[in-house]
Formats: structure tokens, C-alpha cells, sequence
């Protein structure tokens, strides 16, 4: 039988409106697919609302769509979604949150609790992924090609700006800027609204090219056609260029699809992908940036859940998208629900205590 499935998006993230996006599509493909599947709606101070799976975009730019319903959720053995106080029938979460609470390991955790199967990473490898400078250290110690990142508001960099500065936690465009010294890096801490929670430095690559692939992990692991976006200049593929272009969206960005590489290069950016769906442990879909500079490639960063679930890229092979969702779904189906284990917590070290008071002197 195939999983009755819940689409989520939206959430208290700078990557909001993309996740809409990216999540109205996800329910439309699978609505007229043939599929029930219930639409939900995490407003961005943290509420749920069901919602119509024909739902348009523009229904979400004041807020909560009119005739929006509201739901609960308990992270809880037995938990989940509920409509007052009937739970929803679903076996699966479509995750289609972008940034934030919705791809760094927190909501993963929740629908850990509440024994919900649900496609991308699991908390720790969301996590991972959402950390820039984890990932690049794993990289680094995998003895993969990345460039030198560092914390910022460490020591100062042993290599010469300019710098590109990013949100230790956040996606691959927004708050990220090209400084040429590391005092302005510095000062970026105190007035960038992504950068609260920290930010790291990299050199910047004057000439180089942003080469993006796809990964999937069921049926079998596979990487898609190598797309080489097309920045407006020599700064880096910003905001604006990823997601406002025509009529907004990844699918609407300019670029060079497939990529026209050497054969040498293209497999070694596939065989690279491949390695780090191991070492970051990723689930589902994902895409996998990196940067081609004077024959060097790099790689660059993870993105667990990325906009559209990537779906443009698949056309070699060619992946149709109620096929590459379907298949996200049926994955994580097969897949028991996270279980915990109190194994070894049988009250000994409770009863052998003595008295609380006796350990505070």
C-alpha cells in the first residue's frame, strides 16, 4: 500500500517563503499523482495549519492562507499531527523545510519523538549538515578538496583576503557576503541578523565556477546531471540569482544545465558526491555544491533538503518528479521509526545515591 504522506513547509526560518515554494510543489506532484495527501503549514512564529494541497503561493504572503485549519503537534510516543483532537492519518513526512529549525536536526528530533517517518537526514547527520564548519572539517579529514574555513572571531586567517563570509548555520545564499579584510568579517557578527549564532571565512575565489549534483539514496544511490549556475558576475551566486529569477524559484534560475565539463571532471565530482553520502550519512535527496578553480575542484558545501527537492536536475537520468517523490516516500517507509534504548538505566545508580543535600556540600 502506498504511505499516506504529510507535505511540511514553511517554519521560522530566513528560508521561508523557498520552503513554501518548494513544499506547495511537493504537494501538487504527488495531489495529481493520485495520491491523499495532507498539506501543513508551519507558519514562521511556529504553528501548524492544514491547508489545501491546490494552494498558490501568493495565498501565503500575508500569512496563514483564509480557510486554513489549525492543528497540533504532540513530539511524543503516539503523537504527531492532530485536528483538535483527532490525529491525522500519516505515515510519512515530506519534509520540504529549508533552513532553520526545519533542516538542522530540531524538527527531525520532534518527529523522532513522536515516532513519525520522514524523508531527508536523521537530527545528527541534519545537524552536520547545517553546520558549515563540522561539514568542512569532515571534509578536510576525509582528505576530500576544500578550502581553508575558519570561525570567525578566532584567530586571523593565515591567507589573504578577500573572504567570503557565511552563517555557520544557514543555507548556501543568504547573509553571505564577499569582505576584502578580516575586520569587516569581524564586524559582520555584530549587525548580520544570520550571523548571530556564528560565522565562518573562506577564501574567495576570484574565476571560479559554482558546479552543483544531486544525489539520491533509494533505490539506489545516484547522482544527477552537473549544473554550472550562471552568476550575474565575479562575486558569488547570490539570493536574488537563486530564487527571484522569471517567475521565482530554483527551476526559474539561469543556468548551464547539463554543465559542459571535461568527462574526467564530471566523474570526479560524481565520484565525490557518492563519498560524501556515506560520511554525511544523507537520506532521500540532496544537493552537493562545489567550486572548479584553476583545475582544482572543491568541494563546497551540503544541501540536505535543497529548493525544488532538486528536482530539475534529474535529467540524466531522467527522474520524473512524482517518481523521485515517490520514491523519497517509499524509502523512509521501509525504514523502522527511531527508537530510543534506557538499556542500562535499571535504578541502581538511583537507589546506591544517598541523599541529594549530601552531593551539594
Amino acid at each position: 500500500m502506498s504511505p499516506r504522506p504529510a507535505v511540511v513547509f514553511g517554519g521560522p526560518s530566513p528560508e521561508h517563503d523557498i520552503s513554501i515554494l518548494t513544499g506547495l510543489q511537493a504537494a501538487r506532484v504527488l495531489a495529481t499523482s493520485g495520491r491523499e495527501v495532507d498539506v501543513i503549514y508551519w507558519t514562521k512564529t511556529g504553528q501548524w495549519f492544514s491547508v489545501d494541497a491546490a494552494s498558490e503561493a501568493a495565498h501565503f504572503s500575508q500569512g496563514v492562507p483564509a480557510k486554513a485549519k489549525p492543528l497540533r503537534f504532540e513530539p511524543e510516543p503516539g503523537g504527531g499531527f492532530f485536528n483538535k483532537k483527532k490525529p491525522l492519518d500519516v505515515s510519512v513526512v515530506l519534509n520540504a523545510c529549508h533552513g532553520g529549525p526545519g533542516e538542522d536536526g530540531t524538527l527531525q528530533g520532534l518527529f523522532d519523538l513522536a515516532g513519525l517517518r520522514y524523508t531527508g537526514p536523521d537530527s545528527a547527520a541534519s545537524a552536520l549538515g547545517m553546520d558549515k564548519l563540522a561539514f568542512g572539517g569532515l571534509m578536510v579529514a576525509a582528505g576530500l578538496p576544500s578550502l581553508p574555513r575558519l570561525l570567525v572571531g578566532g584567530p586571523a586567517p593565515d591567507f589573504e583576503g578577500p573572504y567570503i563570509v557565511k552563517p555557520r548555520y544557514g543555507g548556501s545564499s543568504i547573509g553571505i557576503s564577499v569582505v576584502e579584510d578580516y575586520d569587516t568579517a569581524l564586524a559582520l557578527l555584530k549587525t548580520s541578523p544570520h550571523m548571530v549564532k556564528g560565522a565562518v571565512l573562506e577564501p574567495f575565489l576570484s574565476g571560479s565556477q559554482d558546479l552543483n549534483v544531486a544525489v539520491r539514496t533509494y533505490p539506489q544511490v545516484e547522482t544527477s546531471a552537473i549544473e554550472a549556475p550562471l552568476r550575474d558576475s565575479d562575486q558569488i551566486y547570490d539570493y536574488a540569482q537563486k530564487y527571484l529569477e522569471g517567475d521565482g524559484g530554483m527551476d526559474a534560475a539561469k543556468r548551464e544545465l547539463p554543465a559542459n565539463l571535461p568527462e574526467e571532471d564530471a566523474t570526479r565530482i560524481r565520484r565525490m558526491a557518492k563519498q560524501i553520502v556515506d560520511l554525511a550519512r544523507l537520506r532521500s535527496v540532496a544537493r552537493i555544491d562545489f567550486l572548479a578553480h584553476d583545475g582544482v575542484i572543491y568541494v563546497n558545501e551540503v544541501n540536505t533538503i535543497p529548493g525544488s527537492l532538486a528536482g530539475y536536475l534529474w535529467i540524466d537520468p531522467p527522474i520524473g518528479r512524482a517518481q523521485l517523490l515517490g520514491d523519497m516516500l517509499e524509502e523512509v517507509t521501509k525504514l523502522p521509526p527511531t527508537r530510543y534504548t534506557t538499556a542500562g538505566a535499571d535504578g541502581t545508580a538511583l537507589r546506591s545515591a544517598g541523599s541529594i543535600a549530601s552531593k551539594l556540600g
